[in-house]
């Protein structure tokens, strides 16, 4: 029997990219004094994995090939803005044991939020899958359809994560004296960043850095 020649549609590879804000050094020194409490508890943070301290803006997954375009738009985009101060403050523990220091949503950022997905949109894989967790969300279902991420526009919420899925039950006590003594300071969005992103949003390799032309750490 002759076997039969078929042919099947190649699926592009699909890489995961974080485009973020870079914080200035105070804010990056609170999650390093967070991440020190936290190891005092026997809990490793991001930070103290050498991960780095970042505020996502857009996550979504592109198809290989296209990093070169993110990074000519990321850095037209630098060159339109200037830095600017953001705060951090509170200490947050979702259901699932994630940990974050939150950052306060200023007009400013939550723009600079916009314009990064709306450039960035458009070159995103438009056939990446739906997480599960999104399709019990039906705002951020509609987001993730529309734009390949379930936390932008209306649900955009900055912060820096600290923790992913942390089973320690140190965390709980941890938490409770979080709240009784809020961390918090005061800095600055110095630029963006682009980075390879793994399942948890950390960078497992920042691929570009562009900082506002007026950054003062």
């Amino acid at each position: 029997m002759a076997l039969l020649s078929l042919s099947f549609p190649t699926i592009a590879k699909s890489i995961s990219i974080n485009v973020f804000a870079i914080p200035s050094k105070p804010i990056i020194n609170l999650v390093e004094q967070t991440s020190n409490s936290l190891k005092q508890k026997g809990i490793v943070s991001f930070y103290e994995k050498g991960m780095p301290v970042h505020a996502t803006l857009y996550l979504a997954d592109y198809p290989e090939g296209t990093q070169e375009a993110i990074k000519r738009a990321v850095k037209s985009l630098v060159e339109q803005h200037q830095a600017f101060a953001i705060t951090a403050e509170g200490f947050k523990v979702s259901k699932s044991n994630w940990a974050f220091i939150n950052l306060h949503l200023s007009d400013k950022l939550q723009r600079l939020s916009d314009k990064v997905t709306l450039a960035l949109a458009p070159l995103r894989n438009q056939h990446a899958i739906v997480p599960v967790w999104v399709k019990s969300y039906p705002n951020k279902l509609t987001a993730f359809e529309r734009y390949g991420s379930p936390n932008v526009f209306q649900n955009f919420q900055p912060h820096l994560t600290l923790l992913a899925n942390e089973k320690s039950p140190q965390l709980a006590i941890f938490n409770q004296q979080m709240q009784a003594q809020p961390p918090k300071a005061q800095g600055k969005i110095i630029g963006i960043g682009i980075g390879l992103s793994d399942q948890f949003g950390q960078q497992k390799q920042v691929i570009a850095e562009y900082f506002f032309q007026n950054n003062k750490n």
